[in-house]
């Protein structure tokens, strides 16, 4: 983590909740440094949640749930308002579950970040949270390497990333949420050790070059994914999507008693 640009995301957090009158108890990294398979050239992920003044809540014009900001050069700043992350949470979305799991914080409240992590222990749904997983390791595969041929390799990761986290799901019946730290996903999903070793390597070398290069995937590795799909598409059938009520009642009470503690 370079100070530098460290410090030019913390700059923008305080202009973000100066010119916007925002509180934000949450803003962490969400990309691969989080993930734990960095570039020397990776980008800044930063991502935020942010919690508006009570009035904004209540006026007839109800404000954009997102807060955008320019990319500028490898800095990538944009927040959630806490409404939208609980409604997609409570979706199966995992991307703020990794949010609050990240260990790369540039600001965050810790009783906030507990008690989300706690709301979202109790209502995600493990099932949508694993569809979640599979949409998106699906469409990793077919955009960055459909044809099986050569394929840009630091794009395997967006791939392996979700065949991992479907593979830790299947081994571990009793949770919903999944390691968001790569390495320790890959251990924790008890992946066979000649998978584990190409992994390992191709991340040694992302690790210390800022191109990774194109070539064939290792054969061992799309068997992996493609295996962890087919059987998570048996393990985690699709479903009418319905949110069971108490757990919107327990959203909306979480989401309430933020907005007075926070709103300012």
């Amino acid at each position: 983590m370079d100070e530098a640009v460290v410090a030019r995301i913390e700059a923008r957090l305080a202009d973000i909740s100066r010119d916007h009158r925002v509180a934000i108890p949450l803003a962490i990294e969400s990309g691969s440094r989080a993930w734990g398979f960095p570039s020397p050239d990776s980008d800044y992920d930063c991502r935020f949640v942010f919690v508006r003044p009570v009035e904004h809540y209540l006026s007839l014009w109800q404000r954009r749930d997102v807060i955008e900001t320019p990319m500028d050069g490898i800095l990538d700043v944009n927040g959630w308002d806490l409404g939208k992350a609980l409604k997609l949470l409570l979706k199966g979305n995992a991307v703020i579950i990794e949010w609050l799991n990240s260990s790369i914080a540039y600001g965050v409240d810790p009783d906030f970040r507990k008690e989300f992590l706690d709301l979202a222990h109790q209502v995600v749904d493990r099932r949508l949270v694993a569809r979640h997983y599979l949409h998106l390791g699906e469409r990793q595969r077919r955009v960055y390497f459909g044809d099986d041929n050569i394929v840009a390799l630091k794009k395997v990761f967006y791939a392996l990333r979700p065949a991992a986290a479907l593979r830790w799901l299947r081994h571990h019946s009793d949770a919903s949420v999944a390691p968001m730290h790569f390495p320790t996903l890959l251990k924790g999903c008890e992946a066979p050790a000649a998978i584990v070793a190409i992994i390992e390597e191709l991340m040694a070398r992302k690790a210390v070059t800022r191109e990774l290069g194109s070539g064939p995937l290792p054969e061992p590795v799309l068997a992996f994914i493609d295996t962890e799909f087919e059987e998570s598409r048996k393990a985690f059938p699709q479903k009418p999507q319905v949110i069971n009520p108490d757990f919107r009642a327990r959203a909306e009470a979480f989401f309430q008693a933020m907005i007075r503690r926070l709103s300012f």
